[in-house]
């Protein structure tokens, strides 16, 4: 068979906003890069995906080059509200650590970039299809493909990356022996629906309840996004409106009167979610980042800042090894990343197992994590502690 061979430094497995942030970065320091994606651009931007943005990830991207655009359109949170026994405690950000998060949906991310590697010139192939990683522990690692013009592709680079999501391609080319997975499963999922309405609260909700978790986000003035903890296998068919909005309800209903403003629901489904991390995020030549690496339950709104993170230390592991042609300076990306990954995944675990109600929860499970939260809000300490991993900053920040 005869294919299509470009030459490159850097191939990249993913255009989500790992590798398309990872590419960017690169091309401001000089160093060439080839992304490509099964997915077509239409695809990834019409996949509504909810977004929380640390303020270094703000950063990141405007300070770069970017776009400024999360400042304009974006909209900054400076708390949160934890809400149990029927009554809100606000978890003041700005006031505990100084730092915000930005409420800025991911497909938002993602058109940002795409826009900048398009206007930079990067060269990033979407739609392609039988994408597959070769030869790497070789010194010229390869990616083979379909393009969407039906002809066949072949990329040779020096260092291969794989940011194509947890299923993907690249984590399963490493084989089982070389690598460990931690794992662990939920029990519980998120229905998740999107409703033409107004906001209902000026920041997000967080709720505890005896009939389980449910979080009440926004979208925009006119759109809002709101979670149910429900069964993983949950069909969302078997859901009327009137059933969506009669859980929801009573799931925030207490004594300080807190109500949802209601619309119809334009959208529905069932997250599930677990935790994994992939250690070591380097095989060869080929190098792990974002998703394709590790995965977080998306209570402590980790995922995306995640992923960013990562580009960022690899970023600058992948620069020493090219100026140098030392490639033993790829081994420095992997421990660097996974401090945080382990302190994001300990973060979103504890918010996670605070806030949902296990399926064989009984009534000390209950009062106990009520006694969190009460100690958690009634202290400074235990406040700015939740603040700094909310919010990505003191002993949660990048490393």
């Amino acid at each position: 068979m005869t294919r299509d061979l470009t030459r490159t430094t850097v191939g990249i497995v993913g255009a989500g906003p790992a590798g398309l942030m990872l590419s960017h970065l690169l091309a401001r320091e000089g160093i060439d890069s080839v992304v490509v994606d099964h997915r077509t651009r239409a695809r990834i931007e019409g996949t509504s995906r909810a977004g929380i943005l640390e303020a270094d990830s703000v950063r990141l991207l405007t300070d770069t080059g970017v776009s400024d655009r999360v400042l304009r359109d974006g909209e900054r949170h400076d708390g949160i509200e934890l809400r149990f026994r029927g009554t809100g405690h606000r978890v003041d950000f700005r006031g505990l650590v100084g730092e915000s998060v930005w409420l800025y949906p991911q497909t938002d991310v993602f058109t940002d970039l795409a826009d900048a590697r398009e206007r930079d010139g990067g060269d990033v192939r979407f739609g392609i299809t039988g994408t597959q990683v070769v030869d790497l522990t070789t010194e010229s690692p390869g990616i083979l493909f379909d393009g969407a013009d039906g002809r066949h592709g072949e990329v040779r680079c020096d260092i291969l990356i794989g940011a194509d999501g947890a299923h993907g391609v690249c984590r399963t080319a490493v084989p089982e022996t070389s690598r460990t997975h931690c794992f662990r499963a939920y029990p519980f999922a998120w229905f998740g629906i999107l409703v033409e309405a107004p906001p209902s609260a000026a920041e997000l909700v967080y709720t505890h309840s005896e009939r389980g978790f449910a979080l009440i986000s926004r979208r925009t003035d006119t759109v809002q996004r709101m979670y149910f903890q429900c069964d993983p296998d949950e069909n969302p068919a078997n859901w009327s409106e009137d059933r969506i909005w009669s859980e929801l309800q009573a799931r925030v209903a207490g004594p300080d009167g807190f109500s949802l403003k209601e619309g119809p629901v334009t959208d529905r489904s069932v997250l599930r979610f677990r935790s994994l991390v992939c250690d070591p995020m380097r095989y060869g030549n080929m190098l792990l980042a974002g998703d394709a690496a590790h995965t977080v339950p998306p209570t402590g709104a980790k995922g995306l800042n995640l992923a960013l993170a990562d580009v960022r230390v690899l970023a600058e592991a992948v620069e020493t090894a090219v100026r140098t042609g030392d490639r033993a300076a790829l081994d420095t990306y992997g421990p660097r990343a996974l401090r945080r990954v382990w302190r994001a995944q300990h973060f979103s675990y504890w918010m996670t197992s605070m806030l949902h109600r296990h399926p064989d929860a009984t009534d000390f499970d209950t009062h106990r994590q009520i006694a969190e939260l009460a100690a958690l809000t009634d202290s400074a300490a235990g406040s700015t502690y939740l603040a700094e991993g909310y919010t990505g900053c003191g002993a949660f920040a990048s490393l």
